[in-house]
């Protein structure tokens, strides 16, 4: 195993920055800001505070992976090629970008990837560092909800929330914050500024006059009509809440945003420079281009567009003599001398004002679909949405001191969930000692608040159809709000609920409505905690689970267990405590499972009595295994559990899934061998064919695939057990991986010749995996006693593996490379010795470290003499 972290360095940044240049204090020139507005919907279960899989985003698990690989780890790791397609720079993008990311996103983004968490958290560091202190990123509303529909304490809930969650993760007040679709109304402008927010962006159109600032040469300046998106986005505006209260404005480029979104402009860094060129107006000391879009639109929506950004903002802005800066920057140095009002209540994307998400007004419909559900939908939320105020005030009060300001309070819980983290919250708003159990209906009342905050998303509305995943995953934190208020409160509000829902009609026939959506889809996946407890027994037949450990968002506690077989009939017994690590709800459980072979579960739950009773039903379940008979145990189990049971279709999706690939192993391994004969007494059949230019029989090419992916596979395997050992612990490892290697290259050679074209995603996966694991051994973990062989032994792996696999990715491998280049490698040759504390190679080494830069298409020519 690595006896270091790869992230420790990989985090940092894969450029060393330069010194900040001194900044102007006035601004001068031409300025560019391009924003990136960097978000996904919460998609998270409600109860078990995890994201399932979605089949739509294959091959990745669900959407947020997918736009991950595509947009997020590029933008934060983005290449500059030269001619030769070889990297020549790897840049974070995110130092360059103004950015927001939704706090629920970043939230994914911190247990996904702590190496892209920590490179956007830095990148917002340099940034300060190179602009006086203002960094790049800046706030977002919470959840995504659309402000002017909210309650004045949902307004300032989502707005404090925004900040809080931005402090805890870049370490300062956010000085700007982005608005959900930019929608604003007044009352929104109020809370922003009321909670210490200097500056928003807004779509050109969201404008209605403007005009100089008063002064003393001219107290009275002329308004200009602007509400035809006509205002000029080169420079800031402050706009007046009333008399003493102001926030500053910027109006991004409607224009060159729209092209970046839905044009060519990020086709090539040409387009960008060239479309940007044309907004540069004459006649202004200082002039910002800024213009905004989705963040999602670098890399997922358009690929490779990172690329275009990198090498604009390393390169060619520099050249044109533009100057990077972000909002903040330009703010401090380029005070608003123009005013703006505003429309009343306003939105990017609806020209209906906020329509998009109450009314049916045909914005993000097409075609014959209507969007009549968006109405009773809204009503429907905010008649539940008052109901739980008067849930929560009534209950609120008999645990906090003020119920709002612990509500405001709450988001510091949500970011640290530990019972350190929960306890200073109940310690500075509790309105007294409260019990566990009250600790309990007080954590069941904030999560009913969350969830009626959650169920406001926007994307639940943007769309043309309430039956799609946006529309339903409101619905389901709304069912999770109703559930939670008949735990504390005892109330009843499902069925007026439902009810309501009948009022919003479906475009789709099988649905007809909102309530029978809400039947079909959102009661289906409810979970309780009988349901977590099945999950635990099943996977415990498959999984050996610790005495303690955490399953989603559950705590377990295994307190007896017993496992017996005979035969193909498996019985598990136990007992096992489940607590919420989210609303501290505690349960004990006893179950008794049993599985017949194949797919057959039979599982069965009931809530634990007491140790004697417990005993005798274990050992009467073990009794009745005795006799060999499975119906005799389900007997049995009915007697002592009741009529209700659990199977495989019970499971939560990912572990399900992960059983089903055990249980198919076998006849996987079966079909394995039978085929790998055929394809062996057939071999020189199918050469015959090709030598002939003949198709090969269908029959037997599937047996070439599936016996040639099967040894590939398993070599694959031995050469990453071979590489979790380190260099120096088995003195004939190198040998051992010589011997897999030969036989991978074989198999490549044989794949070729019976034109083969394997795809196997487990060894691709396991081949990057492992390269960049044995890379890492070589440039941090070893001694240099025998670098030149290890390298000549890992550059013939990485020939090999491109053999088998084309496709064959190794970014991460190159990042490593490019930062062991940049701090090691690099210095020692610019030293007449060895630099010792940088590295243990003397110049010796230099030149197969050279080539094994090349090897990974990383330019090192300029060190090659």
């Amino acid at each position: 195993m690595m006896e270091n972290n790869p992230s420790e360095i990989l985090g940092k940044l894969t450029e060393i920055p330069e010194t900040p240049a001194d900044v102007t204090k006035q601004a001068s020139g031409i300025y560019v800001t391009v924003h990136g507005h960097f978000y996904q919907p919460p998609r998270e279960n409600p109860y078990l505070d995890t994201i399932e899989r979605q089949p739509s985003a294959r091959p990745f698990k669900d959407w947020n992976e997918r736009i991950y690989h595509e947009c997020y780890r590029p933008n934060a790791f983005s290449r500059i090629f030269n001619e030769k397609g070889e990297v020549i720079k790897i840049v974070n993008n995110f130092e360059y970008l103004s950015f927001n990311i939704g706090p629920t996103l970043m939230s994914w983004l911190e247990n996904y990837d702590i190496e892209v968490y920590q490179r956007i958290i830095e990148a917002d560091r340099q940034s300060c560092l190179r602009l006086g202190g203002h960094g790049n990123a800046i706030a977002q509303v919470y959840n995504h909800i659309i402000l002017p529909l909210a309650n004045p304490r949902d307004k300032d809930t989502q707005i404090v929330w925004g900040i809080e969650d931005f402090k805890s993760r870049f370490g300062r007040d956010p000085e700007g914050m982005w608005l959900a679709e930019t929608a604003v109304d007044y009352p929104t402008l109020k809370v922003l500024s009321d909670r210490g927010i200097r500056f928003i962006i807004l779509a050109p159109s969201q404008a209605e006059k403007c005009r100089p600032l008063p002064s003393a040469a001219d107290p009275a300046p002329e308004w200009h009509s602007v509400g035809g998106a006509q205002i000029d986005p080169t420079r800031p505006y402050r706009c007046f809440i009333d008399e003493t209260q102001y926030i500053d404005i910027f109006f991004y480029d409607g224009p060159i945003s729209g092209e970046m979104g839905f044009g060519e402009v990020l086709g090539s860094t040409d387009n960008l420079i060239t479309r940007l060129n044309l907004a540069i107006g004459s006649g202004k000391k200082s002039q910002l281009i800024n213009v905004a879009t989705d963040g999602e639109t670098f890399g997922h929506h358009k690929k490779d567009t990172d690329k275009c950004l990198a090498y604009a903002f390393t390169s060619e802005f520099p050249r044109q003599g533009w100057q990077i800066t972000n909002y903040a920057h330009y703010l401090s140095i380029n005070p608003p001398t123009w005013e703006v009002e505003l429309k009343p209540v306003t939105a990017w994307s609806c020209m209906h004002g906020v329509d998009r998400w109450q009314d049916d007004c045909g914005c993000g419909g097409g075609g014959e679909w209507h969007q009549l559900w968006r109405k009773p939908l809204r009503e429907t939320l905010d008649w539940l949405r008052d109901e739980l105020i008067q849930v929560y005030e009534d209950t609120g009060y008999k645990f906090f001191r003020d119920p709002w300001l612990a509500r405001n309070k709450y988001v510091n819980a949500i970011r640290d969930r530990s019972p350190e983290s929960v306890d200073r919250f109940f310690s500075s708003q509790q309105c007294r000692q409260l019990t566990s159990g009250e600790k309990i209906d007080a954590l069941r009342l904030l999560e009913m608040q969350r969830h009626a905050l959650l169920m406001y998303t926007s994307c639940g509305w943007f769309f043309e159809e309430i039956s799609r995943p946006e529309g339903v995953q409101i619905l389901r934190y709304a069912a999770r709000a109703i559930e939670l208020a008949g735990d504390v409160a005892g109330i009843h509000l499902e069925q007026e609920f439902v009810t309501r829902l009948e009022a919003a009609p479906s475009n789709v026939k099988k649905f007809g409505n909102g309530a029978e959506v809400y039947r079909q889809l959102v009661v289906s996946s409810q979970i309780g905690f009988e349901q977590v407890a099945a999950h635990y027994a099943i996977s415990s037949l498959f999984t050996n689970y610790a005495q303690q450990e955490k399953v989603y968002c559950y705590d377990t506690m295994q307190l007896d267990y017993q496992k017996q077989e005979i035969g193909a009939i498996t019985l598990a017994v136990g007992q096992v405590r489940l607590t919420s690590e989210i609303t501290w709800e505690s349960t004990h459980f006893v179950f008794g499972v049993l599985h017949l072979g194949g797919w057959d579960f039979h599982c069965c739950i009931q809530p634990f009595a007491d140790r004697r009773a417990y005993r005798r039903l274990k050992d009467k379940l073990f009794i009745a295994l005795e006799t060999a008979s499975a119906a005799k145990v389900m007997l049995a189990m009915t007697k002592l559990f009741g009529d209700r049971h659990f199977g495989l279709q019970d499971l939560f999706a990912e572990q399900r899934s992960s059983i089903m690939e055990q249980l198919v192993e076998q006849t996987k391994l079966r079909l394995d061998r039978l085929y790998t004969q055929v394809y062996r007494e057939n071999y020189s059949i199918i050469v015959t064919f090709l030598r002939d230019n003949l198709p090969v029989p269908q029959e037997l090419q599937v047996a070439a695939t599936v016996a040639l992916s099967h040894r590939c596979l398993n070599h694959t395997r031995v050469l990453e057990g071979l590489l979790e050992l380190h260099l120096r612990e088995n003195e004939n490892r190198d040998r051992e991986i010589d011997g897999v290697l030969s036989e991978l290259e074989e198999i490549a050679i044989e794949a070729d010749l019976v034109d083969n074209q394997l795809k196997i995603v487990e060894a691709k996966v396991i081949l990057e995996k492992s390269i960049l694991r044995w890379l890492w051994q070589i440039l941090y973990d070893a001694n240099s006693v025998n670098l030149e062989s290890d390298l000549a032994l890992l550059e013939r792996a990485i020939d090999i593996a491109r053999k088998l696999h084309p496709d064959l990715c190794l970014d991460r491998a190159q990042e490593l490379y490019c930062h062991c280049f940049l701090t090691r490698i690099l210095p020692n040759c610019a030293s007449e010795r060895s630099v010792v504390d940088l590295c243990p190679w003397d110049a010796s080494d230099l030149r197969p470290l050279l080539k094994l830069g090349k090897k990974l298409a990383v330019s090192v020519d300029r060190l090659a003499d």
